[in-house]
């Protein structure tokens, strides 16, 4: 976020910005219409070489003009050169992978040159060459902005009233939507949210929408936001109703006279002296909300608490042998690593350090049963271990005491976690179940639908892959982009999040910093769920404690 203003002091010379893109004379891939353009954007991380996938624009139906209303914001540091590479693809299904769709071309720059100039048009290229040439050259359009630090969002509902019918057959109408635009600093718009069509009348009333007020208007609200009313057409095309000029400030009103707006064609109001309006624009209702952040419920007393689930089936091989994963050594295996790494940064968050061990696949004493939720320090009544350390030693003694067996299910632990998040639908505590895993799921019905049931309660289910196995599965639970469905149901939120151990503690790299960047990916969705729970359950957080915690000196800085 930007830096908060101290006046007679020096600002540091990182901000947060927001990307518009936009991209023109696009190459038509369907033989019956227009593209539906994509846009991707890619960072290449601080010393590193590779591109890592950033962000997403929204699909836009039959155009080779786009406007994209979904914005990227990224943080600009002055220090770093930040190279950026965006590819444009037609989306022609709701797959995902992006190789299911026809790709348009790529442009590279870097962020400091959009920043030095404002706004920048960039040559689509393609296996090296530009994509088409001339007028006709396919490029894409990148205007940078500031971003205002803000929390909050604004809902709003808009409804037509005696619009212009624009198609002439006589029992049709018009289809309306909205499209609105806010005011750049260099006195140009940019599309912020389009409305849904609503077909054949001209009274339309559009469904209420959410937006942040920082994405609307920068945080300003005086600046000017332009609202233009179409006619949408199945060919592609869009006819021009009217258009009408307002902002924040005077929306903010509420439902008045001043909130009904004179929709007006410029061109019909240059050519036609009697030319009034061609119908109103009006303002429903509008609500501004603050909007709270993970660290507002930290500090307010809003408990995370961690539960860990260990697999113990046969696949990971024989303990005894090097080669397994579970193999017990001086050198710590991969479930010892990777408990490490996660756990170490989550008990910061969990006051009393105490984390529930579940184990799953695995033949119990004294009669061999096998069972999918065991507790691994073996009381069979306190599944609790005192911090990371009393979970590895539980793990570890666990390993000598079972038999490795099978099948690999997920249902039975990912149910036994959601028993307890259901009592605290209230906000107070928040869960978050690691499952460290080697395979293949077998049970994935039973494990989509217990994912499911617990989209709706305080819960984040995070899945290390440890080996090298296929985890493909994994990455059909993790449904960032598809919301999770088991039969007809659907998920009310995501909270999966899939990452492959091999991803970050393979190859030459240095062990610590690997640690540090499988922990800081495996922990990135935590905030983004945790804060969706919490505003689909109109949770707000309590006032900040006012309580202190000594906490231990570090004994890092003490070994230094």
């Amino acid at each position: 976020m930007t830096a908060s203003f101290v006046p007679g002091t020096v600002g540091l010379p990182t901000t947060e910005v927001e990307l518009a893109i936009s991209c023109r004379s696009l190459q038509g891939k369907d033989l019956m219409s227009k593209s539906d353009p994509m846009v991707v954007t890619y960072v290449r991380p601080f010393g590193e070489t590779r591109w890592v996938e950033y962000h997403r624009t929204e699909a836009i139906d039959n155009t080779h003009d786009p406007d994209f209303a979904s914005k990227i914001l990224i943080p600009y540091r002055f220090e770093e050169q930040q190279p950026l590479k965006f590819e444009v693809y037609d989306i022609d299904s709701l797959s995902s992978n992006l190789s299911d769709h026809d790709f348009l071309g790529a442009a590279t720059c870097t962020l400091a040159q959009i920043i030095s100039s404002g706004k920048v048009q960039l040559p689509l290229m393609s296996s090296n060459k530009v994509v088409d040439s001339g007028e006709n050259a396919s490029s894409i359009i990148v205007v940078a902005e500031e971003l205002a630090s803000l929390k909050d969002e604004v809902h709003l509902e808009f409804s037509g009233h005696n619009l212009d019918k624009k198609n002439w057959w006589w029992f049709c109408k018009s289809d309306p939507f909205l499209v609105f635009l806010k005011a750049t600093e260099s006195g140009s718009y940019t599309v912020v949210h389009r409305t849904e069509v609503i077909k054949n009348t001209l009274d339309p009333k559009w469904k209420k929408f959410t937006i942040p007020v920082r994405l609307l208007c920068n945080g300003d609200y005086d600046r000017s936001i332009k609202v233009v009313c179409y006619d949408w057409n199945s060919n592609g095309t869009e006819h021009l109703i009217g258009e009408f000029y307002t902002n924040l400030r005077e929306l903010s009103a509420g439902p008045t006279t001043s909130t009904v707006f004179h929709c007006i064609n410029p061109e019909k109001q240059r050519n036609k002296s009697s030319y009034e309006n061609s119908g109103q624009i009006r303002l429903n209702s509008i609500e501004i909300r603050k909007i709270f952040t993970f660290m507002d419920y930290i500090k307010g007393g809003c408990q995370i608490h961690c539960s860990i689930a260990i697999d113990f089936t046969g696949s990971n091989g024989d303990p005894l042998t090097p080669s397994s994963l579970h193999y017990i050594s001086m050198v710590p295996n991969q479930y010892e690593q990777a408990i490490k790494s996660v756990g170490e940064i989550i008990q910061d968050y969990d006051t009393d350090k105490m984390f529930p061990v579940l184990g799953f696949g695995a033949r119990l004493p004294p009669d061999g049963r096998v069972s999918h939720e065991f507790f691994v320090n073996m009381n069979p009544t306190n599944p609790y271990c005192h911090g990371i350390q009393g979970v590895l030693e539980a793990y570890k003694n666990c390993i000598r005491g079972i038999q490795l067996f099978g099948p690999t299910n997920f249902a039975p632990v990912i149910n036994h976690v959601a028993r307890f998040a259901a009592s605290f639908k209230d906000g107070s505590s928040y869960f978050i179940l690691l499952i460290l895993t080697d395979g293949v799921i077998s049970d994935m019905p039973q494990t989509t639908n217990a994912l499911v049931e617990a989209s709706v309660l305080p819960l984040s289910v995070i899945i290390v892959g440890i080996g090298d196995a296929d985890f493909s599965a994994m990455e059909t639970l993790d449904a960032d982009t598809i919301a999770l469905k088991s039969g007809r149901k659907r998920a009310a939120r995501d909270i999966v999040q899939f990452v492959p151990f091999n991803k970050y503690m393979g190859g030459n790299q240095d062990p610590r910093t690997a640690r540090l960047r499988l922990a800081k990916e495996v922990l990135a969705e935590i905030p983004t769920q945790f804060i969706s729970f919490m505003k689909a359950n109109n949770i707000q957080p309590n006032p900040p404690l006012q309580t202190v915690t000594l906490l231990p000196p570090d004994p890092e800085i003490l070994r230094t």
